[in-house]
């Protein structure tokens, strides 16, 4: 008698710390990430004119390469913190007939890394010693090449992918 009380007790406690264990508010969720990790490093160091293989390089293996636009690479980057909202990054790159990079659209853009921005910081001294002293960044001549690249990329936008309707099975 006194055993079959000590093992019900026993039992009932273990059964009672297994279910708190399962619905307890600290439990660990899992961050899922899914898709190539872009950042603004990467980014930046994209230039108007490099080939496929050089961006490939850089970038890595694109996500998407669409078979309808051959000239688009999309690279999409998702991060859901455990239990928290699902967060998604885009980047679109677009080259020409000759494989050379032509336009860039997306979440990322060239220039001040979101770190910076988010922090309200500049880059350290001690980093732009390093640096050679560069010269401003010239305008480019109305007409030309440079200028034209600079026009596509301001008007960029994303395009939405579509998502096809599930096909339904009799």
């Amino acid at each position: 008698m006194q055993n079959t009380k000590l093992m019900l007790t026993s039992l009932t406690l273990v059964g009672l710390f297994a279910l708190a264990g399962c619905s307890f508010p600290g439990v660990y969720k899992v961050d899922i990430q899914q898709g190539n990790v872009v950042t603004q490093d990467m980014i930046d160091q994209l230039r108007p004119g490099m080939t496929r293989k050089q961006v490939r390089f850089i970038m890595g293996n694109p996500l998407i390469t669409d078979t309808f636009h051959a000239n688009r690479w999309d690279y999409l980057y998702s991060i859901q913190p455990g239990g928290s909202q699902r967060q998604q990054e885009r980047v679109s790159l677009v080259f020409d007939g000759n494989d050379q990079l032509v336009g860039l659209a997306g979440d990322f853009m060239p220039g001040v890394s979101r770190d910076e921005e988010i922090l309200g910081t500049s880059p350290t001294p001690s980093s732009v010693s390093e640096k050679p002293a560069q010269q401003p960044a010239e305008r480019p001549t109305p007409g030309s090449l440079l200028e034209e690249i600079q026009r596509e990329v301001d008007a960029a936008e994303p395009v939405p992918v579509p998502i096809p309707e599930p096909l339904e099975t009799e």
